[in-house]
Formats: structure tokens, C-alpha cells, sequence
């Protein structure tokens, strides 16, 4: 069996990239700047479950996406989590947060859901920019 996106993240989240291992989404959030990693490898469930070969591609990747999203919005500080209570396979959520975001200091997820997903112009506006900023 060959990898295959799970399809919640399809549906709540635009396909930004694909870097050397994952598959970059972004969050339709407008709240917040959050991107989230899929590795593109089948099977994989928890973080211990990358092959070691692929630990420092994903380690790479979760650290040019954190750096791209801290520079574009000033972040106070990068949250970076692999829950998959909802979504059991592996995807690693990296998101910038500022102190004046609508939930700070607590976790994204205690935020009710936000008034209208992310789309359109703005949102083609923002994949844009995160996509330029990755690539530098």
C-alpha cells in the first residue's frame, strides 16, 4: 500500500508544497499562521515511527517552516506538535504564535472554531507569501 493523504487534512487544509519528504498544508485557520507537515511515507503513525534514514529531512523541514513563519509574522514563539488524536496519521503541526493572537497563551485548540476558513484571494495571498519565505 502506497502513501495516501489522509482526507480530513484534504478538506481542512490547501496544499501548499511538496518539500524533500513532506507534503506542506496550510491550515485554513485565518486566526493564526499554521502550516502542517505530512511525511509522505506510508504507515506512519507517531514521530518514533520515522525511519531513522528520514529523521533529519523531517527535523529540517519542521525547522525551515518554523523559521519562514516566525519571520513573517514577528512570532513570539513557534508551537510545534504531533497530536494525531483525530487524525492518527503522522502530520506535524507548526505554528507561529504571537502574544497578541486570539488565543494566547493557550493552545490553538481551545480557541472556538474560527468564524470562515481561510480562502480565496487570502488565502492564495498567504500560501504565496509562506511559500516564498520557505523557499529562501
Amino acid at each position: 500500500m502506497g502513501f495516501e493523504m489522509h482526507p480530513r487534512l484534504t478538506t481542512d487544509c490547501a496544499t501548499l508544497c511538496d518539500l524533500p519528504l513532506s507534503t506542506a498544508l496550510l491550515a485554513r485557520d485565518p486566526r493564526f499562521h499554521w502550516v502542517i507537515l505530512v511525511p509522505r511515507i506510508a504507515g506512519l503513525r507517531d514521530l518514533h515511527d520515522v525511519p531513522p534514514e528520514h529523521r533529519a529531512a523531517l527535523f529540517d523541514e519542521i525547522e525551515t517552516v518554523s523559521g519562514a513563519l516566525g519571520r513573517i509574522v514577528d512570532a513570539d514563539k513557534i508551537n510545534v506538535a504531533a497530536l494525531g488524536n483525530q487524525v492518527s496519521q503522522l502530520h506535524v503541526h507548526v505554528i507561529a504564535r504571537r502574544r497578541d493572537d486570539p488565543t494566547w497563551p493557550d493552545p490553538v485548540w481551545s480557541a472556538p472554531a474560527a468564524d470562515a476558513a481561510l480562502a480565496g484571494a487570502e488565502l492564495a495571498a498567504r500560501a504565496q507569501r509562506i511559500k516564498e519565505e520557505i523557499s529562501t
